[in-house]
This record gives C-alpha cells, sequence and structure tokens, in this order.
C-alpha cells in the first residue's frame, strides 16, 4: 500500500466501438502480464496497472506515457473500427485514506488492491463510453438540425430521395448502435460475483452521475427517432407527390391524344 499524500493519475480512454476481444485477451496474455476477469483484462505494469474492457475502452491507474501509448497501439491493432479522435477523463488518486472517497475528479482509496481498481474502472469506463454515445448522437442531431428547419421554414425538405434515405439511414445507426450498446450502462455483471465491491462501483457511479446521464441520452436517442419520423413522413409526401404529378401528365396525354384524334 502507497503512503497518502502520494498522488498519482488515473485516465479512462475510449478508443474504439468494441475490440475484437478473444484476440485481444490471447495477445495480452501472450505478450505481457495480464489477468482476465469478465468482460475485462488487467495488463501490471508493477507501479501501475491497465485495465481493458471488450467495449472498445481502457483505464490507466498510474501507468507511464510510454507504457500507455504501446498499449493503445496494440488495442487499435484489435479494435473494430476506431475513433478518428479519442474520448479520454483524467482524475487523480491517492492510497491510504481513512475512507474510500469520489470527489473533485479526485479519488482517495483505503487499499489500491485491484479488485478495488477494477470496480471503481467499470464506472469509469462506462461514463467514457456513455461520453462517446452522447458525443455521437449530439453530432447527429447537430448534422441534421436543418432539416426541421427547413420544413419549418419553407413546408418542404428540398432533397431528393437518395439523398434523404441516406440521411435516415445514418439517424437509424446512431440510434439502434446506442441501443444495442445501452446494456453497458447496466450494473456489470462481475458484480454479480463480486458483490463485496459494489459500493465502490456505486460511489463512482453516483459521482459520474452515470444514471442521470444515461435519461439525458434516452432523451436525445427521442430526437432522433422523431427526425427519423418526420424524414420519413416527407418521404411518403414526396413519393404521393410523384406519383400525382404522373397521374396528372398522364390524363393530360390522353386528353392530347383524343382531341388529335378527332382532329385528325
Amino acid at each position: 500500500m502507497t503512503n497518502r499524500g502520494t498522488i498519482k493519475h488515473c485516465m479512462a480512454v475510449c478508443l474504439a466501438p468494441s475490440f475484437q476481444f478473444t484476440k485481444l485477451r490471447e495477445k495480452l496474455l501472450d505478450t505481457t502480464r495480464a489477468q482476465v476477469f469478465r468482460n475485462a483484462v488487467i495488463v501490471d505494469f508493477k507501479v501501475g496497472c491497465s485495465i481493458v474492457f471488450s467495449y472498445g475502452v481502457v483505464v490507466h491507474w498510474n501507468v507511464a506515457l510510454d507504457d500507455r501509448r504501446t498499449l493503445h497501439q496494440t488495442l487499435l491493432d484489435y479494435a473494430v473500427k476506431s475513433y478518428a479522435e479519442a474520448q479520454e477523463d483524467n482524475f487523480s488518486y491517492e492510497v491510504g485514506s481513512e475512507q474510500d472517497r469520489f470527489q473533485h475528479d479526485h479519488i482517495e482509496l483505503q487499499s489500491d488492491d485491484v479488485m478495488v481498481l477494477l470496480a471503481l474502472a467499470h464506472a469509469m469506463a462506462q461514463s467514457i463510453k456513455l461520453a462517446a454515445f452522447e458525443g455521437h448522437a449530439i453530432d447527429t442531431i447537430h448534422a441534421t438540425s436543418h432539416l426541421p428547419q427547413a420544413l419549418a421554414r419553407e413546408g418542404v425538405i428540398k432533397l431528393d430521395r437518395k439523398t434523404m434515405a441516406k440521411i435516415r439511414g445514418q439517424l437509424f445507426l446512431t440510434k439502434s448502435d446506442i441501443i444495442l450498446n445501452y446494456d453497458l450502462l447496466d450494473i456489470p455483471e462481475f458484480f454479480w460475483e463480486h458483490p463485496e465491491y459494489q459500493h465502490i462501483y456505486s460511489m463512482a457511479a453516483n459521482y459520474l452521475e452515470i444514471r442521470q446521464r444515461t435519461e439525458v441520452l434516452s432523451k436525445k436517442l427521442e430526437t432522433i427517432h422523431e427526425l427519423l419520423e418526420m424524414l420519413a413522413d416527407e418521404q411518403k409526401h414526396q413519393h404521393s407527390s410523384t406519383l400525382e404529378w404522373i397521374i396528372i401528365w398522364l390524363i393530360a396525354v390522353e386528353i392530347v391524344m383524343s382531341l388529335l384524334d378527332k382532329l385528325l
């Protein structure tokens, strides 16, 4: 245990939507001092450790910059896609406190036992993953914000059907990606097996406001759903309008042909 007063650094990084975790786990077990848990691998760096989660996140506890960079390169080799810009959260921590406490991005711990760090890392990993979901949803909403504005201003969205279909597809991908991964924001299954550490996780999850932020994300998804419905209705309207014009032109052609037939 470290004497209290030594401030150390902790960092949570979201590198990708997910990792090819079975292959990555084998790689880490072969090339590092690693320990496997449910959906997580702990890489030991003697003075610190990195905890890798299957859903594209790694949490570093007192790990040197060079070691972080080397590990990140390995993780990206097994990433399912990767984010153009990694999301990260930074914290400080110290060990040897009278009680476990999380405030002002600083963590006070009674012990730096690896299970305690893993319990905290679960909440930090969920938080940074949630931030990635939030950013993705906000970017999608901002990118399509001109559509309801155009509809309100002009009464019509002046986009061809192919472009509109692409936008609907992007909105649907954003929504489905988040919903399919929503279970990541529940209490991790790790605590079913180790309930004695759940209070550590709950302390961090409450501080990081995971539940409240998940509810806000749900509202953003509702906005995306409304945009999807609006575009679907507009596409149906455009299709109906096109059919109406086709029918009008066919009737006009028939009238012209009938007149020509009578005149000739």
